[in-house]
């Protein structure tokens, strides 16, 4: 299933080209990916106050089209993978007209004490299963 998060282009975060500059859209994509897992029921505190973290270990981005000052982003996310410690999330940034500013593959995994360990059942939402 895609789950989709609106986002707003402010000026700050255009470069002296008058567009988005490319760093912004890994914020665009870490701010959809929070939503995503808040729309999905995922309990992010719960996990990070039992001791495990999910750091971004892969990031494989595809930059398409320009989004400038005003613009209406859609960042549409969906699980691609899921692993015994680690993911993948698919993700798209599209203007209104529907064309792609850009495409990322973000792949993440599950640490606890400084290890890669699977995540236990009880935290694995159903949104996580592609």
């Amino acid at each position: 299933m895609i789950y989709k998060t609106s986002i707003t282009v402010r000026s700050y975060e255009c470069d002296s080209y008058s567009h988005v500059n490319n760093a912004v859209y890994l914020n665009y994509l870490e701010h959809a990916r929070m939503d995503y897992l808040h729309q999905i029921g995922f309990k992010y505190k719960d996990v990070i106050n039992a001791g495990w973290i999910m750091p971004v270990t892969h990031i494989d981005i595809h930059y398409k089209n320009s989004a400038f000052l005003d613009d209406n982003l859609t960042v549409e996310s969906q699980s691609v993978k899921l692993g015994a410690i680690s993911g993948t999330i698919h993700q798209t940034i599209k203007k209104e007209d529907g064309s792609v500013c850009a495409e990322a593959d973000v792949t993440w995994a599950t640490v606890k004490d400084g290890k890669l360990c699977p995540l236990p059942k009880e935290y694995i939402a159903d949104g996580l299963r592609p």
